[in-house]
């Protein structure tokens, strides 16, 4: 009885002593996880709203996904809407981002816009699959865009009207085009008006005659991509100076760009995703521009 007795307290002894451990082990490894978390943890958080260009769009939506993936605490909202509509919303307040294909124009001077230049945007003139032609010139482009070409036999073409198709008036697109093809003069009001880049190729992949103008990265194998004077698109053409429709891609704040939003850009201007991805989504990195 005394030996059993003795046991009994000695067992009892070491069981409290086990606990007594592994409460004393747990915390210190709870506070060391803590510790560990909070020494590498990931402080940036907050909404990050953003609208304008859809020229900008695949590229900027990549960019949310891995920015996303980098900081759990953030969220990026991104949409489209035209390059003015987004410069209008981040001047009024209305988002912290407004994205843009053109430099800021003179109303929008004093409003306190910074511009952060992120890339270099090309566009090309895209027709119909069943569209024989494989060149235009700046002439016979001038001539659909106004409207005074009218019939693709008046360009070497088959004998089939000419529907035109692109953007409204709130669209960086179609400034671009606006300066760098018509140089002052007007679009023609025949035509169809399509609110996004991805709206205008659908439309021309479905309308047999159709011509219109997007952001490269939209030209893809529904549609058919025809030279520009002579000269096919490709970087290395834009690079040389030789092909000359592109536009820069904008972003603009109200104010200099702070907190996660400033953490946004920055991550879109970092040599980790100019690199990496700017040329695989269809667009030319800044730091290949000739100065």
């Amino acid at each position: 009885m005394f030996i059993n007795m003795k046991k009994r307290k000695n067992l009892m002894a070491l069981t409290s002593v086990l606990m007594l451990s592994a409460a004393i082990f747990a915390g210190c490894g709870g506070s060391a996880d803590k510790q560990s978390a909070a020494s590498s943890g990931d402080t940036l958080e907050g909404k990050i709203s953003a609208s304008g260009s859809t020229a900008l769009l695949p590229l900027l939506k990549p960019a949310q996904e891995e920015f996303q993936k980098a900081h759990g605490k953030v969220t990026v909202n991104i949409a489209g809407g035209g390059s003015f509509t987004g410069m209008n919303q981040v001047a009024e307040g209305s988002v912290q981002i407004g994205n843009s294909d053109v430099d800021l124009p003179a109303e929008y001077q004093g409003k306190d816009l910074v511009d952060h230049k992120v890339v270099i945007e090309p566009f090309v003139f895209i027709v119909n699959k069943d569209n024989k032609l494989d060149n235009l010139t700046r002439e016979q482009i001038i001539g659909i865009l106004t409207g005074k070409i009218k019939n693709w036999k008046d360009v070497g073409g088959a004998d089939q009207q000419i529907t035109l198709v692109h953007r409204a008036k709130s669209s960086g697109s179609r400034a671009t085009i606006s300066d760098i093809v018509l140089k002052g003069q007007e679009f023609t009001d025949d035509a169809v008006i399509q609110d996004s880049n991805g709206a205008v190729r659908t439309a021309i992949a479905g309308t047999p005659g159709a011509i219109g103008y997007v952001d490269a990265p939209y030209a893809d194998d529904t549609v058919k991509t025809i030279s520009f004077d002579g000269i096919k698109y490709s970087p290395e053409a834009i690079i040389n100076g030789q092909y000359p429709i592109y536009g820069y891609g904008h972003m603009y704040t109200k104010g200099e760009a702070t907190g996660a939003v400033k953490a946004f850009i920055d991550y879109v201007l970092s040599d980790e995703f100019q690199n990496a991805q700017v040329s695989k989504l269809g667009f030319i990195p800044m730091s290949k521009m000739k100065k």
